[in-house]
């Protein structure tokens, strides 16, 4: 029988635990910080890599991200910032990297999830850069991200990352196998311009491809346009438990998802990865949730976009146990 927040296998897809997502505080008396979440690592150069997470929600005021690779710390940013590039580093290389955040009081809280990068060999003497990305477009995805597409890059040496800039400035990047990223966390109302840049292992940038220019939704949709759609959950009883029964339909991005994670009662329940060929189409999955009759459950779910980042929260539904 399946037991909650344990590790089983669930038809194609695997079903894990949750990490600890904040604790009571430390001796300052205020609360931890959460683990940062979605975070990833991709290769900018056969010497750095981009690290990448979301801003921590709720909780106390974050200071500081503190960025780790194995067990040093490497990267200090603001609060304000949730990216970094780590340099100085080996080529053919692999490496682990987590995030920390830092409240205003001092508290440290856990760390990320482990994420891994690993640089390419280093190329002797290529001073030549990659071709600009051909024939930029996008489209906005509600009020606070957009989708990214370019046509790709060519290099003797082979593409290892792709910059997106807006105004000039470095905001995101994806490793050099993709052509299409989602931008999160704009302001909604708000008219942007971005371009792509192609880089190789020897750090070379290509020239900027052309300016796309797009404008997020005005009001506020917690970043809707990235979340899974027709979410629907059900209760059944087997063998004196209750199962929570999920069905949705993945977002609309380039790409495929192969991970959700599912909220339950406010709080991150547990995450959803799907170990054979994901759906396009209608995903399913059922998990446990007790044996109480007549206990109330709000469930929603969220997705992480092919780019690594989190897509927005599916509408949020309520469902009672035997009801």
């Amino acid at each position: 029988m399946r037991r909650a927040l344990i590790p089983v296998i669930c038809g194609a897809a695997l079903l894990l635990t949750s990490c600890a997502w904040g604790g009571p505080g430390d001796d300052t008396g205020g609360r931890l910080p959460a683990a940062p979440m979605g975070v990833t690592a991709v290769a900018g150069s056969a010497t750095s890599v981009h690290v990448m997470w979301n801003r921590t929600p709720d909780g106390p005021e974050i200071a500081t991200y503190e960025v780790y690779r194995d067990h040093t710390r490497v990267k200090e940013v603001p609060g304000s910032e949730h990216m970094v590039d780590v340099t100085r580093l080996t080529p053919a290389t692999s490496y682990a990297f987590t995030v920390r955040a830092r409240s205003t009081d001092g508290a440290l809280g856990p760390a990320s999830r482990t994420v891994r990068a690993s640089t390419p060999a280093a190329v002797a003497a290529d001073e030549r850069a990659p071709t600009r990305p051909g024939h930029p477009t996008g489209k906005a995805l509600g009020s606070r991200a957009v989708q990214l597409s370019w046509e790709r890059s060519t290099d003797d040496r082979g593409v290892t990352s792709y910059d997106i800039q807006q105004g000039g400035s470095k905001i995101h990047s994806v490793g050099g196998g993709q052509t299409a990223a989602v931008v999160t966390g704009l302001r909604p109302g708000t008219r942007y311009s971005f371009t792509v840049r192609a880089r190789d292992a020897a750090g070379n940038l290509s020239p900027a491809s052309g300016t796309v220019q797009l404008t997020t939704a005005p009001g506020s949709d917690d970043a809707e346009g990235t979340a899974p759609t027709g979410f629907r959950a059900t209760t059944h009883r087997t063998d004196g438990a209750y199962y929570l029964d999920l069905s949705w339909v993945p977002p609309d991005v380039d790409g495929v998802v192969t991970e959700y994670q599912i909220h339950l009662d406010g709080q991150p329940a547990t995450s959803l990865v799907w170990g054979g060929t994901a759906p396009r189409a209608t995903a399913t999955h059922s998990f446990y949730v007790g044996r109480e009759t007549g206990a109330t459950h709000r469930v929603r779910i969220r997705a992480k976009l092919p780019d690594g980042t989190w897509g927005g929260f599916s509408a949020e539904r309520t469902v009672t146990t035997g009801g």
